[in-house]
């Protein structure tokens, strides 16, 4: 899922990224909401919050929403930059850099709020603005790999471009192109595994609070582990045929 990026990616490979980390946007959203009434995943919504607050002059909230604005913001500048900085090296170790710091945040975040959160106002604007940091970390990774064709933490954007592949699609005389017929199937993945995150996110925080944050980065070690996988099994088979070949001797 990580070695290989934009026009070099399979519909397999992208299909099995879209739906990894839509899946895991969906729960970390929701999530975000029930805990702190808060969105983790888009920034949409912050962006309203921002200029009401300046409006009614709110300047302790603009500065938070202006933090969480940047955080989003950071998160995907810094994914990107650690991509351009390692993939003369390695795509799969460039790619894969974004996705352990996300891990790491959100294994913080679980740890923090399992043992020490008190539910206080500062607590809860800094865990989500930690939240918001992953999902720019994660968003511009998958954004980056895909050429842009997947947007895993928002479906404004999503909408946008479904609405006008299906229009495409549908109109007469258009061509079915392979391309476009991908492009829908993606696009239906993300909208389908974000929704079915959401459900698992809300249903799970509610029985285990944030122990749920324990296990959302277990699905961005196995997006990880996915393609280290293959190479694991050759070692593991060139290690048994030594070992064959020294027995014989």
């Amino acid at each position: 899922m990580l070695k290989h990026t934009k026009e070099n990616r399979t519909l397999k490979e992208n299909l099995m990224l879209a739906s990894s980390t839509a899946f895991v946007s969906g729960m970390t959203n929701v999530s975000g909401v029930v805990a702190f009434l808060a969105f983790t995943a888009n920034v949409t919504g912050h962006f309203s919050n921002l200029a009401e607050n300046i409006i009614e002059k709110n300047f302790q909230q603009v500065i938070v929403f202006s933090l969480w604005l940047f955080l989003f913001f950071a998160g995907s500048f810094t994914s990107n930059f650690l991509v351009r900085w390692q993939s003369h090296k390695s795509n799969y170790r460039a790619n894969a850099l974004p996705i352990i710091i996300e891990a790491i945040i959100l294994l913080f975040v679980a740890f923090y709020g399992h043992h020490y959160y008190e539910e206080t106002l500062r607590e809860k604007q800094v865990i989500t603005g930690a939240i918001i940091l992953s999902m720019g970390l994660q968003n511009g990774l998958v954004s980056n790999i895909s050429g842009g064709l997947i947007k895993t933490s928002h479906l404004t954007g999503l909408f946008t471009d479904l609405g006008a592949d299906i229009a495409e699609w549908l109109y007469p005389n258009t061509p079915k192109t392979p391309a476009l017929r991908n492009r829908l199937y993606i696009r239906f993945t993300i909208l389908g595994f974000y929704f079915f995150g959401a459900l698992m996110g809300g249903y799970f925080f509610d029985k285990y609070e944030f122990a749920i944050f324990y296990f959302i980065p277990v699905i961005l070690f196995t997006i990880l582990y996915y393609d280290l996988s293959p190479i694991a099994l050759h070692k593991l088979a060139r290690l048994f045929s030594t070992n064959e070949k020294k027995a014989d001797i």
